[in-house]
């Protein structure tokens, strides 16, 4: 193919640029010939190019932007008629008075609509992937990425996609184009990245970096390409300075993909550079990409040289430090005082989502100063009055709904309303969530609730179920809800989404399982439908399935408590399928499926004995010190966790007790004796707690607990069940409550567990009634 004429290269990109700094005027004030209609008719008559390319040198001196547009417009024609697209555009782009028709479109673009400009593309650019990318990057550096022409772009890349081979053009295009793609043309994109990857220098880090913005864009945590990327970046870490290495972090932690070699590179690399920041924009750029992930000594080195440069911080800059200050779990207060008075002063050049961020930030680091909330709530208050986009006043009210009044008067309801009907469901749960919060805040403290609260509740339901209702496919639906967070989804309106997910069942498949399967363990909402679903598309379609998600696989069937049919088979697949990359899986991921898997009693010994030893123990304890300190808990409670229910239903694998103090005991709401004739026997002298049972692990026959029982009696644990131990929609125990209730029995106890549900029930209304259910279930004592 011949190579497109250099002016050709200037000629987009000079048109956008120049239009860029163009104000809309010059379509306005528009200065033609007084009758210009009569060579429009000339030109349409034309059959060929060459008639058009005769009629443009005779009359290229009175050509207004209108007859140069009809030009293009008639070459584009013609060639859309031709079967060799191909050799006809270089044909075109030959002939001597194409250049002429160059200079005239370089002239009068600005004066050109967006289609005419788009012919000027098509025939300038056509089947030129470099020069299209360049295209793009202007729109997007004017920010048009909805503009009629970027859609344009997208299209041509959408019908070229199957010949492209330049993936680093394709990734420019990509990201610029991904506000406007559908989910199957960014599945095909994804699909063509990944079989281009391997084309590319491994030192292509741009390229990366463009590929997992693009991830970013479209909310898709894809495994493969990931990992690929990620491969590229840890190959050339002399290339990464502290701006690349803060723009993977923040596309990392976006899409949750989790690369333990890349953090403790970063981290490596990021400490280096303390000494070397002295500038305030450097080092909070600096605190911000390290600052979440350093080690004690180095987040107190970066606290203390910050408090020496808080004075000069922007606000701009405050706001990143206070966020950062958040990611880390840092309540350091001298810190926070500092950063909130840089806050204070820039208070009013805050725009909403800032605003937002600002509430949420001071809010988990449980900071209070009424002066300070009184100006916050005002500037949202005065942003809502006037804001009319859905997304934005749901975030406002959310973040009015965080401060400590968090009422809104009769314009922000009025506001809210006005809204409704232009909502999508994660603006409506942010709503309900909102009106919910500002429900039991008057409950606590007003005791009252009011009609227009209940109202407004009822018109989000509305609009809610109307939007469910008018879904027609799984895909559009998953564009609205994959940004919702279950477990804040209105009750109503969560049974409506999973009815109409199951409407669409047939419809979930190896590309969307794993989202499916994350959203129903957010939800605590047990519909067997669904996993079923689940399970069996994962049973038949497990080789397209990446391993690495199989953990988002499983937990809902953790978390419900639910065996699918095929239980053995989905899940000896799964764990089959894992196997191969037990080495490489990430520490974190392990532990919680070994724990997921845990809870459904099954226990895969390969996967379980890579968990218990001493190089991934080590491993894993490199790993917790560079995460929160609320999410290094979680992990290792769910590890001693694990490490308890192996040793107990699995005694054979011999696995030792790791966490000796926790994994031999468990805590009970209440405990008692009885002896053989269901009488209390005094607890102090039978108290056999773990600790002092014979030396573990123990042999698979062993008597536990019964044996230092006096013949006949019995050890009873009382257990209350709040609502959170059940599923959302039916009183179906889920995985960790029944998981605590077997190993209470495997330890000799017999386990009462009470609901909250029966407790609070009418017929446990008075405390005699209360007194009689208790004897009946602890003494077998029935009230004649």
């Amino acid at each position: 193919m011949k190579k497109t004429p250099v002016f050709l290269d200037s000629l987009v990109t000079d048109m956008l640029r120049l239009r860029a700094i163009c104000p809309f005027s010059w379509r306005v004030f528009q200065f033609r010939p007084i009758s210009c209609e009569p060579l429009i008719i000339q030109m349409n008559k034309c059959t060929d190019e060459e008639q058009i390319f005769d009629f443009i040198e005779r009359n290229k001196a009175i050509l207004s932007e209108k007859q140069v547009g009809c030009a293009f417009d008639m070459l584009w024609k013609l060639q859309k008629q031709k079967t060799s697209l191909l050799k006809n555009f270089e044909d075109v782009r030959d002939h001597p008075q194409f250049l002429t028709l160059h200079n005239l479109a370089t002239n009068k673009f600005k004066l050109m609509n967006d289609d005419t400009l788009v012919n000027v593309l098509h025939i300038t650019q056509q089947f030129d992937i470099k020069l299209l990318s360049e295209f793009s990057s202007c729109l997007a550096d004017q920010r048009l990425y909805f503009s009629p022409l970027m859609g344009k772009i997208a299209d041509i890349v959408h019908r070229n996609l199957e010949t492209t081979q330049d993936l680093s053009s394709l990734s420019v295009l990509m990201v610029n184009i991904s506000s406007l793609i559908s989910r199957h043309f960014q599945q095909q994109l994804v699909n063509k990245t990944e079989l281009l990857f391997d084309t590319i220098d491994s030192s292509e880090v741009d390229v990366a970096t463009r590929i997992t913005r693009f991830l970013r864009n479209i909310k898709y945590c894809y495994q493969p390409l990931l990992e690929k990327c990620n491969n590229v970046f840890l190959s050339n870490v002399d290339q990464l300075d502290l701006d690349s290495i803060s723009k993977i972090l923040r596309l990392y932690k976006f899409l949750q993909f989790n690369s333990f070699e890349f953090i403790m590179m970063a981290k490596k690399k990021l400490t280096e550079m303390i000494p070397l920041c002295n500038h305030p924009a450097s080092f909070v750029k600096l605190f911000v990409t390290l600052g979440p992930i350093a080690g004690p000594e180095e987040k107190k080195q970066l606290k203390s040289t910050l408090l020496l440069m808080s004075e000069d911080l922007t606000g701009e800059q405050a706001l990143a430090v206070l966020r950062a200050m958040e990611d880390m779990e840092s309540r350091n207060s001298h810190l926070i005082k500092r950063v909130t008075s840089v806050l204070h002063k820039h208070l009013d050049s805050y725009k909403p989502l800032e605003l937002l961020k600002i509430t949420q930030a001071l809010t988990f680091l449980h900071f209070q100063r009424k002066e300070f909330s009184a100006k916050l709530r005002e500037s949202l208050l005065s942003y809502l009055k006037i804001s009319f986009i859905p997304t934005e006043v749901s975030f406002l009210v959310y973040a009015i709904s965080l401060l400590p009044s968090p009422h809104l008067d009769e314009v922000g309801i009025s506001r809210i309303e006005a809204v409704l009907p232009q909502c999508d469901l994660n603006n409506l749960s942010s709503f309900a969530t909102s009106v919910l919060r500002w429900i039991q805040c008057d409950h606590m403290y007003l005791d009252s609730i009011t009609g227009k609260q209940l109202k407004l509740l009822q018109k989000l339901d509305h609009y809610g179920r109307q939007r469910l209702q008018h879904s027609n496919s799984l895909d559009l639906l998953w564009e609205e809800l994959k940004s919702v967070r279950g477990k804040t989804f209105p009750e109503s309106l969560l049974e409506e989404t999973i009815a109409t997910l199951q409407h669409f069942v047939d419809e979930i498949n190896y590309i969307n399982v794993v989202e499916i399967a994350s959203f129903i363990s957010n939800t605590d909402y047990l519909s067997t439908l669904l996993l079923d679903r689940i399970a069996s598309v994962t049973v038949q379609q497990i080789e397209k399935i990446h391993p690495f998600t199989i953990l988002a696989i499983i937990l809902p069937f953790s978390t419900l408590n639910y065996d699918p049919p095929q239980r053995d088979e989905f899940f000896g697949t799964c764990v089959q399928h894992l196997n191969s990359y037990l080495g490489i899986l990430d520490p974190l991921m392990l532990v919680y499926l070994g724990f997921s898997l845990a809870t459904l009693q099954y226990f895969p010994e390969d996967l379980l004995k890579s968990i218990f030893n001493i190089e991934f123990l080590s491993r894993l304890d490199s790993q917790l010190e560079i995460l929160s300190s609320s999410l290094s808990a979680r992990v290792q409670f769910h590890l001693m966790e694990l490490n308890r229910s192996i040793c107990l239903e699995c005694p054979e694998f011999q696995i030792p007790w790791f966490h000796d103090r926790f994994c031999q005991q468990y805590n009970k709401d209440f405990e008692c004796i009885l002896d053989k004739r269901k009488k209390p026997l005094p607890y102090g002298s039978h108290n056999t707690a773990l600790g002092q049972l014979p030396e573990m692990p123990w042999e698979p026959n062993t008597e536990i607990v019964g044996s230092r029982l006096p013949p006949g009696a019995e050890r009873i644990a009382l257990e209350f069940l709040d609502s959170k131990s059940f599923c959302r929609n039916i009183p179906h125990m889920k995985g960790k409550s029944a998981m605590k209730k077997r190993h209470l029995e495997i330890l000799g106890y017999r386990v009462i567990q009470i609901s909250q549900f029966e407790w609070n029930s009418m017929a446990l209304s008075t405390k005699d009634a209360r007194m009689d259910y208790l004897r009946e279930r602890i003494f077998g004592e029935v009230k004649s």
